[in-house]
C-alpha cells in the first residue's frame, strides 16, 4: 500500500490542470468512445487499455495513469499537465518513478452528477494491481457509495454530516447544499484522502478522527447520510476485516446501534439517511428485524428493502469485493467461514435496503413505513424521497380527517392497466401504476379504481367517496373504511398530490 497523499492548497492548480487536459467525464468518453468507457465503468480495463496503447493525447495519457495503472514514459506525461511535471507529482505523493517508467500509487478519476464535476483520489482498484484488496484500502466510487447519493434528500441545510467519509463521495454532493460540512472516518488514512480530496476540489470540510458518531458527541445536524461498515463478517482471526467495510462487531450490529443513537444526532426536522444490511433468522421476516431497532427512537422511519441473499450469495459478494474469487488464495477457507457463522447464529438471509429516519418537528407521533421495493427506480430518488418524507409526515399530522377533506388529483406520471379476459365487457384486475419514484404499482378494487377516475382536484376525497357509495349500493362508512388505507398509501408514494395554490 501506498502512502498517504499530500493535501495543500496547490493542489486546486491540479484539478485546473487535469480540467484543461481533458480528463473530464465528457473527455475520457470522447477518448475512449462507448463501449470501452461503459467496460471501464463496470471495472473491466481491457478495452480502455487497447484503445489507449498507441495514444499521445493528453487525456489517453491520463486514462493510461490514475484510471487503468499502467506504467506511462516520463517523457510522455511530464508535458501533459501544466505546472505539474513528474517530479511535482512525485512529490505531492501521487506518482513513483523506475527507469523512466511512471506508475500512479492511486486511482484518480473525474466524478459529477447533473450540476457539478470533481476530482476523486482513491486507492488502486484490484483491476489495477491484480491483487486483492489490502485492509487499509480507501475505496473509490462504487455502485454503494452512488444509491446513496442518489437516495439523499439535497433541500439546503445548515450542517450536515457524513459519517464513515471513506474517500469523501458523499461529502462533495454535501457541499453542494449544506453550509457546514462535517467528515468523520475512523481510518486515519481514509481521512488523508478525504483531506487531499478537499483540496483538490477546492472545498472546506471539518474532517475528524474517530468510530462512528464519537467525534460528534453532543452536537446535531440537519442532515447526516453514512455508507457505514455495514459487510456482515464472521470475527475469525483468519477473515481479513477491511476498514471501509467491516465495522468491527458480530451480526447487523453496526446499523443496528447507528439507528438506534443517531436520533440524539438530529436537529428538529433533520434527516438521516444510511444503507445498511440486516439478518433475518431461519422462518422470520425482516420486517419484524428493523422494526425492533426502531423502538424508543422517536423518529420517522422509512426502510426500503432493495435486495436479498442466501448465505452463499452473500459470502461469494463480499468475498469477491476484497478480490479473493474461485481457485484464489484462501476463498474456500472463506466462504466456508461465513457459512458456518451464518449457520451458528441461524441466519436464513441478508437483506440489503435503505434507511430514511427522521426527526419529527413538533408533537406528534412518529411514523414508519417498511417495505420492499427490488425493481427500478428513479435516478436521482432524493427528490422523491423528500416528496414521501413530507408526505408521510402531513399524513401523521392530519389523519383520516384532513385525507378525507382534501380534494386530490393523480400525479402526471400515474397509469392505469386494465387486464380481462378475451371478449368479457369488464376487466378483472385494474392496476394503477407510478411511473416514477419506486415504480409502485397497486391493485386498485371497483371502489378504488372509481375514485381515482374522479381524482381530478375538483372533489374532496370525503364527497368522492360518498357519491360513490350511492353509486354500489353500500354505505359512506364502509366505503371510507375500505378506501381510506389503501387512498393513504397512494398519497405516501406520491400517486396522490393535492393541486397546486393558485
Amino acid at each position: 500500500m501506498a502512502g498517504v497523499p499530500r493535501a495543500g492548497a496547490e493542489l486546486i492548480s491540479l484539478r485546473d490542470a487535469l480540467r484543461d487536459a481533458g480528463f473530464t467525464l465528457d473527455g475520457i468518453r470522447d477518448c475512449l468512445g462507448e463501449r470501452a468507457s461503459r467496460a471501464l465503468h463496470r471495472e473491466q480495463v481491457v478495452p480502455a487499455d487497447l484503445v489507449t496503447r498507441t495514444t499521445t493525447a493528453p487525456v489517453g495519457v491520463l486514462v493510461r495513469l490514475f484510471a487503468l495503472g499502467r506504467s506511462v514514459p516520463a517523457e510522455a506525461l511530464d508535458p501533459v499537465l501544466a505546472g505539474w511535471d513528474v517530479d511535482r507529482l512525485v512529490r505531492a505523493g501521487l506518482v513513483a518513478v523506475e527507469r523512466g517508467q511512471v506508475r500512479t500509487l492511486f486511482d484518480l478519476r473525474p466524478y459529477g452528477d447533473d450540476e457539478r464535476e470533481w476530482w476523486v483520489l482513491s486507492d488502486l482498484t484490484e483491476s489495477m494491481t491484480g491483487q486483492p484488496l489490502s485492509i487499509d484500502h480507501v475505496l473509490g466510487i462504487g455502485g454503494a457509495s452512488t444509491t446513496l447519493a442518489s437516495w439523499t434528500v439535497r433541500a439546503p441545510v445548515g450542517r450536515a454530516l457524513d459519517l464513515g467519509a471513506g474517500c469523501g463521495v458523499q461529502s462533495l454532493h454535501l457541499s453542494q447544499h449544506a453550509s457546514t460540512v462535517v467528515a468523520t472516518d475512523v481510518s486515519e488514512r481514509a481521512l488523508a484522502i478525504t483531506r487531499f480530496n478537499a483540496a483538490l476540489n477546492g472545498l472546506d470540510w471539518d474532517i475528524r478522527a474517530g468510530n462512528m458518531l464519537e467525534p460528534v458527541a453532543g452536537e446535531t445536524f440537519d442532515l447526516v447520510v453514512s455508507n457505514p461498515p455495514f459487510v456482515i463478517t464472521p470475527r475469525t482471526e483468519t477473515m481479513p476485516t477491511y476498514e471501509y467495510r467491516d465495522g468491527g462487531q458480530v451480526g447487523h450490529a453496526v446499523v443496528e446501534d447507528l439507528i438506534r443513537q443517531v436520533g440524539s444526532h438530529l436537529a428538529p426536522g433533520g434527516i438521516a439517511q444510511l444503507l445498511g444490511n440486516w439478518e433475518v433468522p431461519v422462518g422470520g421476516a425482516w420486517r419484524d428485524v428493523v422494526d425492533g431497532w426502531l423502538d424508543g427512537t422517536g423518529l420517522d422511519a422509512w426502510v426500503i428493502q432493495r435486495d436479498v441473499q442466501d448465505p452463499a450469495e452473500y459470502a461469494e459478494l463480499w468475498a469477491g469485493d476484497g478480490g479473493h474469487r474461485s481457485g484464489t488464495e484462501g476463498f474456500e477457507e472463506m466462504y466456508a467461514g461465513w457459512l458456518a457463522d451464518f449457520d451458528r447464529r441461524g441466519v436464513g438471509e441478508i437483506g440489503f435496503g435503505v434507511i430514511t429516519l427522521q426527526r419529527p418537528v413538533g408533537a406528534r407521533e412518529p411514523w414508519r413505513n417498511l417495505v420492499e421495493s427490488t425493481g427500478s427506480v428513479a435516478a436521482p430518488m432524493g427528490p422523491s424521497v423528500a416528496a414521501g418524507l413530507a408526505a408521510r409526515a402531513w399524513l401523521a399530522e392530519h389523519g383520516d380527517a384532513g385525507v378525507l377533506a382534501t380534494a386530490w388529483q393523480c400525479a402526471a406520471d400515474v397509469t392505469e392497466e386494465r387486464h380481462g379476459a378475451p371478449g368479457a365487457d369488464d376487466p378483472t384486475v385494474i392496476v394503477v401504476r407510478q411511473g416514477g419514484g419506486l415504480g409502485r404499482a397497486f391493485r386498485a378494487d371497483t371502489v378504488l379504481s372509481a375514485y381515482l377516475s374522479v381524482c381530478d382536484g375538483s372533489l374532496t376525497a370525503g364527497q368522492a367517496l360518498d357519491a360513490i357509495a350511492s353509486l354500489v349500493d353500500a354505505s359512506p362508512e364502509a366505503v371510507r373504511t375500505q378506501a381510506l388505507p389503501q387512498i393513504r398509501d397512494l398519497i405516501a408514494d406520491g400517486l396522490l398530490v393535492a393541486p397546486p395554490v393558485e
